[in-house]
């Protein structure tokens, strides 16, 4: 069978396909690359790779594009699902014939209704990782012979065998070169980045016990599983050859920095190719890892700080106290490294006190750019069960009627309106302190493009501030 990959039409400036861990619209456009849906794209001949909101296709451009595959594989999310559904019955209605299937984190930990809530527009479930059962699909496979779907036989769902998490990485695809063959390139935009940028992985899963994180607790595992450094660095070469336009390099890995050893081993790899790079790192690395990596080309980490109360930090199994953060970012700063941190208000454990505590917590870090997000307990998480067992969740809507975050967390002594506020309020603090005005102002005065971009991205986070507050008060 021929398939389509596709990463369904949404809403606008949603980034929560088949690579982003902020399943809502963003504050200023965002888009990672579909990364999980280009692995298996990568092996299969005849292949096609759809990124509906990138490409700025509508429902029907999808439909048209499906009459030329016999399957069309779409990644779907908890906020998501209703919508993408919709998408697999439009899909069947214009080509009956055609198998749809769901694959990600919510269907993986719950089939049976992911499959039923479908009412026979979703032929298969993939649980988990899906490289190698959507290969052995689209090879004609028996569905009851591959390993890690849940289908419907008889009006009865039937699991087969989980697939176990894969092990030899190296025996994957280079993704770029799916990105180079489908994607549009210079239409992947993340603020904090150079543009154009590339994004790859060198490894999957992490070992944090965070309560709270999505992927490690319900797709990728708990293990971190590497490529070998020789790999990272040939497929990086073969982005330097063939995507000559890639200003900088992004490694989406949950964890680079899990194993120092893997990331030090790469960075000395990448040194040779004299680029520029990012990657994801908790606020524990060490020194000298950093220094390796930043003399090899790196410019700039992300990293989930997430709340300036010790209490709350030791509540989310974290793993990083606030002193191993403070001295991270002063090492950072030591290196001339840039550094974008992400805070999640609504933990377990938070307070009007603690709102305020880590907002001036993160002033005094004084990063170069900042995420504030809601918490959202999804299911498969232990922050899930820990917040259906103490009648937390006061809603099943994680996002609005225009994809904007809701806050669904409501605790006893603070209200989820409250904890909506503190996003806009923790914003505002940050970004409108006169030493980072006078810091930005200082950018757009030596550099045109910087203006641009920052004027450009002023205007965005103002109109999604408005649509926010617009979508809150009619739900109120």
């Amino acid at each position: 069978m021929k398939p389509l990959f596709l990463n369904p039409p949404t809403f606008e400036d949603f980034d929560g396909g088949a690579g982003a861990r902020y399943q809502a619209s963003r504050e200023v456009t965002s888009f990672w690359y579909p990364t999980w849906l280009c692995f298996p794209a990568g092996m299969i001949n005849g292949s096609r790779v759809v990124d509906a909101p990138v490409q700025k296709l509508t429902l029907e451009d999808c439909i048209k594009i499906a009459k030329d595959f016999d399957m069309v594989v779409m990644y779907t999310s908890t906020p998501t699902l209703n919508l993408d559904i919709e998408t697999a019955r439009r899909i069947k209605e214009v080509k009956p014939a055609i198998i749809t299937v769901l694959t990600g984190p919510h269907v993986t930990i719950l089939p049976d209704a992911s499959l039923n809530a479908g009412n026979g527009a979703i032929d298969i479930v993939c649980r988990g990782e899906f490289d190698y059962s959507t290969k052995e699909l689209c090879e004609g496979r028996e569905w009851s012979t591959v390993d890690g779907i849940s289908f419907v036989k008889d009006g009865k769902v039937v699991h087969t065998p989980d697939r176990p998490l894969i092990e030899d990485l190296d025996a994957l695809p280079f993704v770029a070169q799916v990105y180079r063959r489908d994607l549009p390139i210079s239409e992947y935009v993340i603020p904090h980045f150079k543009n154009p940028y590339v994004s790859i992985y060198s490894s999957r899963g992490c070992p944090s016990k965070c309560i709270y994180c999505l992927w490690p607790q319900t797709f990728s595992g708990r293990r971190m599983r590497t490529r070998s450094a020789q790999n990272v660095y040939e497929e990086v070469k073969w982005i330097t050859e063939n995507i000559p336009e890639m200003r900088e390099l992004s490694f989406d890995d949950d964890t680079f920095t899990a194993s120092p050893k893997h990331a030090r081993d790469v960075a000395n790899l990448l040194k040779k190719l004299g680029i520029s790079w990012t990657a994801n790192s908790r606020a524990n690395c060490d020194y000298e890892t950093l220094k390796i990596m930043r003399e090899a080309g790196l410019r700039h980490v992300v990293v989930g700080y997430e709340s300036g109360n010790a209490q709350i930090l030791k509540n989310i199994k974290k793993g990083v106290t606030k002193e191993q953060a403070i001295q991270f970012t002063k090492d950072c700063k030591k290196l001339g490294l840039s550094v974008h941190g992400a805070f999640i208000m609504g933990l377990p454990g938070e307070t009007k006190e603690t709102i305020r505590e880590t907002i001036e917590y993160a002033k005094m870090l004084d990063l170069n750019s900042i995420q504030a997000s809601l918490a959202s307990p999804y299911p498969g998480t232990e922050f899930y069960n820990m917040a259906k067992e103490q009648g937390w969740i006061s809603s099943d809507d994680f996002i609005d009627n225009t994809g904007h975050q809701n806050c669904v967390i409501n605790y006893p002594d603070l209200t989820n309106v409250e904890i909506f506020n503190s996003v806009e309020e923790f914003y505002d603090k940050f970004y409108f302190r006169p030493k980072y005005i006078l810091r930005s102002i200082g950018k757009m005065l030596v550099n045109s493009a910087e203006r641009k971009k920052l004027l450009k991205e002023g205007r965005q986070y103002l109109d999604y501030m408005r649509k926010r507050k617009q979508c809150q008060s009619s739900a109120n």
